[in-house]
């Protein structure tokens, strides 16, 4: 079937929309998350960032992972019915702020092509385009219906602030090296009166007036200008203290495999960064932010920034602006605790996404999962909170889900492989959360790993350690284009999120567990529609043999249709459906209004 054929039976078959996309609330989306280099390239004439000579310079290179490949904003925009017809609600869009084109010790050089290595806050890296281009974007999804989240970054900037004591330096913590002396606790007094970070007022921060009390910082002079907004270019607005060790008090103090640590307890920073981000709400009505590194900001500044921009977002018309950070951790205990004292609307859900690749995989029983959601009363606002957090079973970061069951199952079959792949999206569509499709997993892309080796080009590649990757539910490659309609887990997907959007009790139901064990094999939930009370069960089959047997339902729910799967019409008893499920299989079964 022709795309946008396939997009009209879609959209035929879709339920009536809300009176606007603005009415939705956030777990009422579907997220398409993608890196704009990585997914089409809509003007040859941007690879280049407008720079000249070779990559090293340019940043461009489309035969090596760590560089620039082409895609830009004007690709994405092209790609409009692609991402509509997929199913999804709302893109999140890698950053596309202007980065430092290359950096990377010599002979270890990579390009900025992700958007984490920010110059220049207020604009559109001339790799992806410009401020123009991505307001048509914003303006032309927002049309569809379709929303549009940023990916932001407070915690660090490009690497440009050096140090003249050594070049890959240790963390020196405020003990050894206080705010108060020069290179350590022996050294000469300097920042007189300043009361330490704890302290964090503008006539507190007035007194440190030196950066140099743990190395010495300073900014070559050929980038002493790059970021923007200016006040970025002084090293008093950066913690100075070295390479973090992601443990202790350098976790938030430390930077970031060198990229220079923003020091967010300045009031100066936390009053420029609302500033930055929100000029982006009042300039393109965007619908929602993705905190890049959350964990690494201290729990203050975001008590100051998220009330800030969820106002500056009201004030725009966006009554409904989600905000999830990235807290790359699998306990939910750690997850929570980030909505509790940092007080973050929600996080991605690394847990959901560790739990469904070990059980899509047979690694683990299904009661992996059935933790996840039993630690749901943990987050702040308990379960309503963790309806909203953006659940994911791959991303750009950690690797696809079909990489990790394909590591489990060296062994498998490409047609287990795949049927596994299928299961685990289908518990991303159906289980509470907002389920995050990442770019590609749709086409039956595997990856060869984490960070580079999982950012396969969405267009023709030029790339050999993607071409010669084998994927999933297709003969193609990764040398090709790939926006196929066709592809068995594209249509899944489709069909699966039109399921979705169709029935509120898959988007705002609650949840509740009906079964899981220590073994592969079923997992079952029910999810209630929150206007009528109807039940919908939700069963999954983890295991390669068939699963038969009765499952817990609500003694009120009489009769049941299938939405997906094989389900019978009446209970077996009240209170009891008895169900098959093949392996790897799921099925669907809905429930009319409760008697």
């Amino acid at each position: 079937m022709k795309l946008a054929a396939f997009l009209l039976a879609l959209l035929a078959a879709a339920p009536a929309a809300a009176q606007s996309y603005r009415d939705r609330l956030p777990e009422d989306e579907i997220l398409y998350f993608l890196l704009p280099d990585r997914f089409e390239n809509g003007d040859t004439a941007n690879d280049r960032g407008g720079l000249k000579g070779d990559r090293l310079v340019t940043g461009f290179d489309p035969t090596h992972k760590g560089f620039y490949h082409g895609g830009d904003l004007k690709g994405l925009l092209k790609r409009l019915d692609y991402v509509e017809a997929l199913g999804a609600t709302a893109i999140w869009v890698g950053p596309i702020f202007r980065n430092k084109p290359v950096q990377g010790p010599k002979g270890q050089e990579s390009a900025g092509y992700h958007g984490y290595w920010v110059t220049d806050f207020t604009r559109v890296d001339p790799h992806l385009g410009s401020n123009a281009d991505f307001k048509a974007l914003v303006d032309a999804a927002h049309a569809r219906g379709i929303k549009v989240y940023m990916d932001i970054i407070v915690n660090h900037t490009a690497d440009v602030i050096q140090y003249r004591e050594c070049g890959d330096c240790a963390y020196r913590s405020r003990a050894d090296y206080p705010y108060g002396r020069k290179g350590g606790v022996a050294g000469e007094a300097i920042n007189d009166g300043f009361a330490g970070d704890g302290v964090q007022t503008p006539e507190n921060f007035a007194k440190l007036t030196r950066p140099d009390y743990a190395y010495t910082p300073f900014v070559p002079a050929a980038e002493k200008d790059v970021k923007v907004p200016a006040w970025l270019n002084d090293p008093i607005y950066y913690h100075n203290r070295g390479n973090s060790t992601f443990a202790g008090e350098s976790s938030t103090m430390g930077d970031f495999v060198g990229l220079d640590d923003v020091a967010t307890e300045h009031p100066r920073v936390i009053e420029g960064m609302i500033e930055i981000f929100g000029s982006w709400i009042d300039r393109f009505g965007i619908d929602g932010f993705r905190i890049d590194t959350a964990r690494h900001v201290n729990p203050e500044f975001w008590t100051a920034f998220v009330p800030a921009m969820e106002a500056r977002a009201k004030a725009k018309g966006i009554p409904n602006f989600h905000i999830f950070g990235e807290v790359a951790d699998p306990d939910p205990a750690a997850l929570a605790r980030h909505t509790r004292i940092d007080k973050l609307p929600t996080v991605l859900d690394f847990a959901f996404a560790r739990a469904v690749n070990a059980v899509s995989a047979g690694e683990a029983g299904t009661d992996k999962l059935a933790a996840v959601f039993a630690a749901d009363p943990l987050y702040e606002g308990g379960e309503a909170t963790a309806r909203r957090l953006p659940t994911f079973i791959g991303n750009h970061d950690q690797g696809r889900a079909a990489y990790f069951i394909r590591k489990a199952l060296p062994g498998a079959s490409p047609s287990e492989l795949l049927a596994r792949t299928r299961l685990a999206h289908a518990m991303l569509l159906l289980l509470r959360g907002v389920p995050t499709i990442y770019s590609g997993d749709e086409q039956g892309f595997v990856g060869d790993g984490d960070d580079q080796n999982a950012r396969e080009d969405m267009f023709a590649s030029k790339t050999a350690v993607y071409n010669d990757n084998q994927l999933l539910g297709t003969d193609r490659t990764n040398a090709v284009a790939n926006f196929n309609a066709d592809h068995p887990l594209f249509r899944e997907i489709a069909t699966l999120s039109k399921l979705r959007r169709a029935h509120p009790a898959l988007t705002r139901g609650r949840q509740i567990l009906r079964f899981a064990s220590d073994k592969s094999g079923l997992f079952a939930v029910s999810r209630f529609d929150p206007v009528t009370g109807g039940e919908i069960l939700i069963a999954f089959n983890s295991s390669a043999t068939p699963w038969s047997g009765n499952v817990e339902v609500d003694p009120g729910s009489a009769a049941f249709e299938a939405l997906a799967g094989v389900c019978p019409t009446t209970p077996a008893a009240p209170g009891s459906l008895t169900l098959t499920i093949p392996a790897f299989g799921y099925a669907v079964c809905a429930a009319g209004k409760p008697k």
